[in-house]
């Protein structure tokens, strides 16, 4: 029943705002450490020499403490110079062969890191790119991103330099118990004495220092989210100024995180003081034992000895606790990362999927039913085909289901009931690569990337030449407004296409479809952002590119779809009239009422 109810909150908490936080885990998911152990494994030969040498570099620094004790308890008292100096030359010797393995050693763990943030990043990525459009839909992009550059930066210094001195330390606490009791067995066991405490204060303490760094991690996520949004819709803010507005949200964000890390701190910083102050009273209970024992029971080199390892001792413990501290932070972001590639990539190849041959364009819809949400159906019921060279436009009222549409035939989401075919194949049977590289889209909002002018046509063909982007711009009557560009095909953009106009960019992405050769083609208010002159100058384009192709046009400027071979309406998820232009204003139905109105506009 727990394990349901933690699901359930998963479920209930996926679609959340920029303000909402997600779920906070109970405890450590021993499956997540799994996956930990596989990112490590790749870097394994780095991490093992870097160990070998760490544990080499501590073995011979430990050794300096007894160096120290026979130069004051042989050399001083008997004035043997020769074995002062020997004693002393021994202790520079071993300073600095454990600094030079040490350092060697953080080159090593370096690369390990480095590699494990590569390993994670990529894998991370490459399930990105799989996830399906409802993933994006139910989420501020901002809480993605946060987990593919910050959260995985965060982690790899657990994952490589943390375990890493993790084993160093308990190794270290195993060999200087080796030296103290070799030296004092009475002082040793009054020097382990205090770790009983100390655990269990961390065993207590654990559980609620990994829920703060947890809240940590959603507000991290949320200020985030907020960030991107507000950088995106920055035109809109000013538009309307709402600047003030947006200042006292980005203020209360950066309050509500900057009190849960101040809480998350209070409580880490508990561990490291509790670990100190232990440290404190069993390093001043060994000299004063030491003293109280003194004679005959200790010299004072021993003493020293002792002091020296009762010191080194615990120095693993802090660090211990340290690393402690970064694990537990590290473990909440890597929830976060490892949520994300658990997330089921819905829109997949079936087993046994088929390449899809030469598409002719037979498109069949039989009986289809969708919802986004799984309550309310977008689409219900739909029947329709279209015919190889056909093009059929789709018209009807905001939220009638146009849009679904095409993207059931693109299968960017699953169909809940029903069959789509293309050329008699169900869509559902063949590989998603072989579906979609015979088909051209173009949406209202058509995204342009950081690059040139030819690199952004190139994204549809990308071993276009030169005289092809170029042939393709022509045709689609972009080369115009190119060539006035200061560096024509090669005048870089930035993200979004910033710097062009509006109409220039879909004429772009126009360009970029054609080149693409589509066999389907769809074009969804392909033309609602281009002015009328530029609109009758790419239409010649447009029917250039219709040719031979089944096409799909959603437009809500009609007089653009009156040539189209036929029209559908569709309202409340239903195609309610199909037929020609001339054949539905004849029937004066719901096709005929929407041409009026726009008449009338």
């Amino acid at each position: 029943m727990a394990r349901k109810k933690v699901v359930e909150q998963k479920t209930a908490q996926k679609r959340n705002r920029y303000d909402e936080d997600e779920y906070l885990d109970e405890k450590v998911s021993l499956f997540n450490i799994r996956r930990c152990v596989r990112y490590i494994a790749g870097v394994q030969k780095h991490l093992v020499l870097a160990l070998s040498l760490s544990v080499l570099g501590n073995l011979v620094g430990l050794s300096g403490p007894l160096f120290i004790q026979r130069a004051i308890d042989e050399a001083v008292p008997n004035k043997d110079y020769k074995l002062l100096f020997t004693m002393a030359a021994f202790l520079t010797g071993a300073i600095i062969i454990s600094i030079g393995m040490g350092a060697i050693r953080n080159i090593l763990v370096a690369r390990a890191g480095a590699g494990i943030i590569h390993d994670i990043r990529l894998d991370l990525f490459k399930h990105l790119q799989k996830l399906p459009f409802s993933f994006y839909d139910s989420r501020p992009h901002g809480k993605i991103f946060v987990r593919v550059v910050p959260y995985v930066n965060s982690v790899s210094d657990a994952l490589s330099n943390g375990i890493i001195n993790f084993v160093i330390e308990v190794l270290n606490i195993v060999f200087i118990i080796f030296f103290m009791f070799r030296v004092s067995p009475r002082l040793a066991t009054v020097t382990i004495m205090g770790l009983p405490v100390l655990a269990l204060f961390i065993w207590t303490i654990k559980n609620h220092q990994r829920r703060a760094w947890q809240r940590v991690s959603n507000k991290n996520s949320n200020l985030n989210a907020y960030v991107q949004e507000s950088i995106d819709g920055v035109r809109v803010t000013q538009a309307f100024d709402r600047q003030e507005m947006n200042i006292g949200i980005m203020d209360n964000l950066t309050r509500d995180r900057n009190r849960e890390w101040m809480r998350a701190q209070y409580i880490s910083n508990t561990t490291w003081f509790s670990t100190e102050t232990i440290s404190q009273i069993v390093f001043s209970v060994v000299y004063i034992m030491g003293v109280y024992w003194m004679n005959p029971m200790a010299s004072f080199g021993m003493l020293l000895a002792m002091g020296n390892y009762t010191f080194r001792f615990w120095q693993p413990i802090i660090n211990l606790a340290n690393i402690y501290n970064t694990f537990i932070t590290a473990m909440s972001y890597l929830d976060r990362i490892f949520d994300t590639i658990a997330e089921p990539v819905k829109i997949t190849d079936a087993e046994g999927a088929v390449e899809f041959p030469f598409v002719r364009g037979h498109v069949e819809f039989k009986n289809v039913s969708f919802s986004y949400d799984g309550v309310r159906k977008v689409l219900r019921n739909v029947n329709f085909d279209g015919h190889p060279g056909e093009s059929i436009a789709i018209v009807g009222p905001t939220g009638a289901g146009k849009t679904t549409i095409v993207n059931l035939l693109s299968r960017f989401y699953n169909i809940d009931e029903g069959q789509v075919l293309i050329d008699g194949q169900d869509i559902m049977r063949v590989t998603l690569r072989s579906l979609r590289s015979q088909m051209g889209i173009m949406l209202q909002d058509s995204f342009l990337f950081t690059g040139t002018i030819a690199d952004n046509i190139r994204y549809g063909k990308l071993d276009a030449t030169d005289g092809e982007i170029r042939a393709a711009a022509e045709l689609i009557g972009a080369n115009a407004f190119i060539e006035k560009l200061p560096q024509g095909y090669d005048t870089p953009i930035t993200e979004r296409g910033g710097g062009i106009s509006q109409g220039e960019r879909q004429l772009l992405a126009f360009t970029r479809t054609l080149i693409s050769n589509p066999r389907i083609l769809i074009l969804d208010e392909a033309t609602s952002n281009i002015d009328t002159g530029t609109e009758q100058l790419v239409q010649e384009g447009i029917h250039t590119l219709m040719k031979g192709r089944t096409s799909f046009i959603i437009a809500h400027r009609l007089s653009t779809i009156r040539d189209c071979t036929r029209i559908m309406f569709i309202d409340d998820g239903q195609i309610l009239e199909i037929g020609t232009h001339e054949e539905l204003m004849a029937m004066k139905g719901h096709y005929y009422q929407l041409c009026l109105a726009q008449d009338t506009e």
